[in-house]
């Protein structure tokens, strides 16, 4: 079984947390340091994770105000 890097397991994890309704369009995600003391990584980590997700256009950042999820018309193709 391949090892997958952490960044785009927890970018997936919170791709599919959008999909199954825990984070509503608009909704702020946690900070980086939030998210690098849940999952146990460093906070580069969760920075490529914030960067691959804005490549994906899931999500936006506001520097000084947080990190929100798009709107999923603009990213969510249907399963």
């Amino acid at each position: 079984m391949p090892i997958t890097a952490d960044y785009i397991r927890i970018a997936d994890e919170i791709v599919a947390d959008i999909r199954a309704g825990r984070f509503a369009p608009g909704a702020k995600l946690p900070s980086i340091t939030q998210l690098a003391a849940t999952h146990k990584v460093s906070p580069s980590t969760v920075k490529q994770v914030y960067v691959r997700l804005e490549a994906l256009r899931v999500i936006r950042r506001h520097q000084g105000k947080g990190v929100f999820v798009n709107d999923p018309k603009l990213w969510m193709r249907e399963p």
